[in-house]
């Protein structure tokens, strides 16, 4: 198994990583390997310097790479690209990995069933190694008729090393909450049929809604999870992350993995 993880979504510098980072160490148990995940958005039009609604909510593709200076964190990239752009390999993964720098960890992809030779293609043309976290949200889910065994059949597409992790996220960065009686006949489906994936949850996930998770974690106790929209009160991705708000989630996420 894969070290789980407590992930943050949207940070825009290294300083709030250090911040995050020193409230991680006080609230981990000390015989923990858990990781604190440190989530950077980028997309195709972000990448390929085309206007977006994104832009001041993203980094800039330059400073990704200082974001992601610390080797204590779990760095993960999340590329997403809903509009289906082609040579995602070549255009995207490759050169995007480039940008993120040598302490890179993962890349997340936020898309609705990217070809996994595309992926493999991204992955070696970018000369990196990291981990390939695959975003399985609502769309993704409607193409499986959110039947549980149909995903199975369609994740074993990706098997032999394409990816290693999957992100089970029906809120999709939108703070919708996460029903776990909904993700976890998936969760145990992957669990059964494809142990060598490891397994993330998210949806609506902040400092006022661990509970519900709680059902997930009771079963999986080393599932990894991921927050993003309800760190900010508007809810809104489009809005700056609320620090405090998000500190406030990682203590509560950590007391509920690891110390009940």
């Amino acid at each position: 198994m894969l070290i789980p993880y407590v992930g943050i979504t949207d940070f825009m510098n290294f300083q709030q990583v250090q911040a995050m980072l020193r409230i991680f160490k006080v609230h981990q148990r000390p015989d923990s390997k858990r990781k604190l995940h440190v989530g950077v958005m980028m997309s195709y039009k972000t990448l390929h310097g085309i206007p977006s609604s994104w832009d001041k909510a993203f980094p800039s593709k330059e400073t990704i790479a200082d974001i992601f200076s610390s080797a204590e964190t779990y760095n993960c990239l999340h590329i997403a690209d809903y509009d289906s752009m082609p040579h995602l390999g070549r255009k995207t993964l490759a050169p995007a990995l480039q940008y993120a720098g040598d302490l890179v960890h993962a890349v997340q992809l936020d898309m609705i069933w990217p070809h996994p030779s595309q992926i493999l293609l991204g992955i070696h043309t970018s000369r990196k190694n990291p981990e390939v976290i695959l975003q399985v949200g609502r769309k993704a889910l409607t193409a499986v008729k959110d039947d549980p065994l149909l995903l199975v059949e369609k994740l074993r597409e990706y098997e032999g090393g394409v990816i290693q992790r999957v992100l089970l996220d029906k809120s999709g960065g939108e703070g919708r909450a996460m029903e776990a009686d909904v993700l976890l006949p998936f969760v145990r489906a992957i669990r059964e049929n494809l142990p060598e994936l490891d397994i993330v949850v998210a949806g609506g996930l902040g400092p006022y809604t661990m509970h519900l998770a709680e059902p997930i974690i009771r079963e999986f106790p080393d599932v990894s999870i991921d927050a993003q929209g309800r760190l900010r009160p508007s809810r809104n991705a489009l809005d700056p992350v609320d620090w405090h708000m998000a500190g406030g989630y990682l203590a509560t996420a950590l007391e509920l993995l690891e110390w009940r």
